[in-house]
């Protein structure tokens, strides 16, 4: 289906969103969409979008990653704010810590897979969404009982950043808010608990601890960043193996990981180079990894994120003026014919490139290790358990139009 006109609110291209990468790419690789308040532009080309990522002083976060101006808040911000708050969580995400995580995972996903019933069952309810909240929770020290409320509000936070009206998530967002403040003065009256929001009550800035509204948006933000991400990896890439058999039985065959064959709990990341803050770029051959790293790039759980321009850009012709709002649309750079060849196809045989799915540069996703080990694990598991199985129907997809998962995802399966 051609699409000619952009609008990512509407159908067609909200509900199938590479409908217009063609568009974009081709013929207005700056666009400007001009119903929305404010107005956006998009850059869609792979060497545009990784240029204004590396490019932290003309295109800069101070004022938020989502389509409206916002104060700077924590890590959506600039250096050398963004580095300071960085700094304080960057040792929960670091490969130590990371792959210390792994046995835990691992049971957790274990411990999900048996509670699903033989037959018909939502793997996103059932499976993808509670294995990285519960994983998050538990790092922040917040009890993972209240996972169906994380869910809740986490889903608010991302519908307010893209909506139309973003008051009407404000009683949603104003429950999350109390909940962590709640969480932060139990840690401020009885200190040592070693937890993620116990960290940064400790934590101080030139000689003074941090106030609780700097506690809450990095809090926030880590709950937030790490259950939605992940959730929809898990779908997607779950979601195009079924949706074509063929490569789910390939999986299936090739990872001999199934009770019937040799049992492996290799869950863990295979060893990877770091470039800074850029993609980690896994070394192994594995198909598991393989099939993640491609849906990553076919199917990126995050569209694209936004960054406001602080002077004029001249750009294909197209002047974007200073202070504007500027969307950097990594899944359409990541369909990028210029970079891969048959973008289009979905296929477990792409030699390794660097796709866009985590960003670039200082602000690359700081949870991309523990995304791919969830991840990763969850594949393994499933082929473990379900080896046979099936995709109902394609579910529908979740609300956010900057974002890109499965709301549901009905499947079917017998036992090994």
């Amino acid at each position: 289906m051609a699409v000619t006109v952009y609008n990512p609110f509407r159908p067609p291209v909200f509900d199938r969103p590479s409908l217009a990468y063609g568009h974009l790419l081709t013929e207005r690789p700056v666009h400007y969409f001009g119903d929305f308040d404010p107005p956006f532009y998009t850059l869609s080309r792979y060497a545009d979008v990784q240029g204004a990522l590396r490019d932290i002083d003309t295109y800069s976060s101070e004022f938020g990653q989502g389509p409206r101006f916002t104060p700077p808040a924590g890590m959506l911000s600039n250096p050398p704010q963004h580095a300071f708050f960085r700094s304080l969580v960057q040792q929960a995400f670091s490969p130590r810590a990371i792959g210390a995580m792994h046995s835990r995972v691992e049971a957790l996903a274990e411990e999900l897979l048996e509670e699903c019933a033989v037959g018909e069952w939502d793997l996103h309810d059932a499976f993808a969404f509670p294995l990285p909240v519960v994983i998050i929770a538990e790092m922040l020290g917040v009890p993972s009982s209240d996972l169906h409320l994380f869910k809740r509000w986490s889903d608010a936070s991302v519908a307010a950043m893209g909506a139309a009206d973003p008051s009407a998530y404000a009683s949603e967002l104003a429950e999350l808010a109390n909940y962590i403040l709640a969480q932060i003065r139990e840690r401020r009256a009885a200190p040592g608990r070693g937890d993620l929001i116990d960290g940064l009550v400790q934590a101080e800035q030139d000689g003074r601890r941090l106030a609780d509204d700097e506690i809450l948006s990095v809090v926030n933000q880590l709950l937030v960043g790490g259950n939605e991400t992940t959730t929809s990896l898990i779908t997607n890439v779950v979601w195009r193996l079924l949706e074509r058999p063929d490569l789910w039985r390939r999986l299936v065959a090739e990872s001999g990981l199934t009770r019937q064959g040799l049992r492996s709990t290799s869950g863990r990341l295979p060893s990877a180079k770091v470039d800074s803050y850029d993609n980690l770029v896994p070394r192994s051959e594995d198909l598991v990894h393989r099939a993640l790293e491609e849906s990553l790039r076919f199917d990126p759980p995050v569209l694209g994120l936004y960054r406001s321009t602080t002077r004029a850009v001249e750009l294909h012709g197209v002047r974007i003026p200073e202070n504007a709002k500027v969307m950097l649309h990594y899944a359409a750079a990541n369909r990028d014919p210029s970079v891969w060849e048959a973008p289009n196809t979905f296929s477990l045989d792409r030699p390794a490139q660097r796709h866009l799915a985590f960003g670039l540069g200082v602000h690359f996703c700081l949870g991309a290790q523990l995304a791919r080990l969830e991840a990763s694990t969850a594949l393994r598991a499933l082929v473990r358990h379900c080896p046979d199985l099936r995709l109902v129907d394609a579910g529908e997809r979740i609300a956010p139009f900057f974002l890109w998962g499965r709301r549901h995802l009905p499947v079917s399966l017998g036992r090994v």
